[in-house]
């Protein structure tokens, strides 16, 4: 934040805010906690002499020309640290095992062979999707091997998380891997996104990534851990007996590749790229399809954006709780309402964990069960 935004926030004036960094003034108690909110900050941290030796900002893995992190990036990182914060030291204390899984290959491994201990652990198949919705599917059964995932593109209705700089991240911890995912697109791409994530978890390597579900060209501007990530996701999610069975026509045409994709779960281009490193296409075919496939794309948008105007206006917009529900995870959500009803975690640290009153909690549960 600058100095006005910040102090903004208190109020104070920018001179004052920065008397109290530079430490020949003090601010209240009651203005301290107010910027201990306003930055996403334990109120404590401010009493320290120095920075905690043990608090690691997340590696950023994402291009060199990547966008910035900007203000609501940043501040979901912290929100998402402090959460798994205390999960691992719950999961710790009561003396639970680490996960097996977690840093179970390298980055020398085979990608192939990370992608199939991914779908054997998670018990996937990407032939056959038990719903017409894999990313429900895959959060769903990585929720249950003891990943926590969160979803959102806000911090709240005034601070969106910009696709463009953030699309996922990972803490790759033993006890409590957590994954992020940015909810501002649509499901294909969060979809390659969430199994990318996994790859981290996978190979213990925790991190900020701008996860692309293509990478034709410029290879060379990707971060060795990225490219490797990306390469499992695209083997977990189109495996080369899958690709390889399928009809003879599905590369006919642009309508056929959607639709095929589509049914898979990811996009039309990460469909169209994974049958061209698989020989399944020649280059001017690939050319060809991509064309008619980004048109239908174009399409498809167009109609899944009025039909969520249509929704919006006949009941409101998405429920709140709902949306609260997908940004603190079912697991998670699960996890610290578990702990309060059981009288293990206080009403306030309850309440500040879930980003919402006590009173709310029976609201949460009415969802968490659907």
């Amino acid at each position: 934040m600058s100095l006005e935004t910040a102090a903004a926030k208190v109020p104070t004036t920018p001179e004052k805010l920065n008397d109290w960094e530079e430490g020949t003034q003090q601010p209240t108690v009651r203005q301290a906690e107010t910027l201990a909110k306003a930055y996403r900050r334990p109120f404590a941290l401010f009493f320290l002499p120095e920075i905690p030796r043990d608090f690691q900002p997340l590696q950023d893995f994402r291009t060199k020309n990547a966008s910035p992190l900007g203000t609501a990036s940043v501040f979901i990182i912290r929100e998402m640290q402090q959460k798994q914060a205390w999960l691992h030291d719950v999961y710790e204390e009561s003396g639970e095992k680490p996960l097996p899984f977690v840093g179970s290959f390298t980055l020398s491994s085979s990608p192939q062979q990370v992608a199939k201990s991914i779908l054997s652990q998670l018990e996937i198949n990407p032939s056959f999707y038990s719903t017409d919705n894999p990313i429900r599917e895959w959060i769903s059964k990585a929720e249950q091997r003891g990943i926590f995932i969160s979803r959102t593109s806000f911090i709240h209705t005034r601070m969106k998380i910009d696709s463009e700089e953030l699309q996922g991240f990972t803490i790759a911890d033993s006890y409590a891997p957590f994954v992020f995912i940015n909810s501002g697109d649509w499901d294909a791409p969060q979809l390659f996104t969430l199994v990318h994530e996994l790859a981290h978890i996978w190979i213990a390597q925790s991190g900020i990534s701008n996860a692309t579900d293509s990478l034709v060209r410029g290879k060379d501007k990707f971060h060795l851990v990225e490219l490797f990530c990306n390469e499992v996701a695209a083997n977990a999610l189109m495996p080369s007996e899958l690709m390889r069975a399928l009809p003879k026509n599905t590369f006919q045409s642009g309508s056929v590749v959607f639709r095929t994709a589509k049914t898979i779960g990811i996009s039309s281009f990460a469909f169209l790229v994974r049958a061209l490193e698989l020989n399944l296409i020649s280059l001017d075919k690939y050319r060809e399809l991509k064309h008619v496939a980004d048109a239908d794309f174009r399409e498809f948008l167009k109609k899944e954006a009025a039909a969520k105007e249509r929704q919006k206006d006949k009941k409101g917009g998405p429920n709140p709780y709902l949306l609260l529900l997908n940004k603190n995870g079912r697991l998670f959500t699960q996890v610290v309402l578990d702990a309060f009803r059981s009288g293990s975690l206080p009403p306030a640290q309850a309440s500040n964990l879930l980003k919402t009153k006590v009173t709310s909690f029976s609201k949460f549960e009415d969802f968490l069960y659907k």
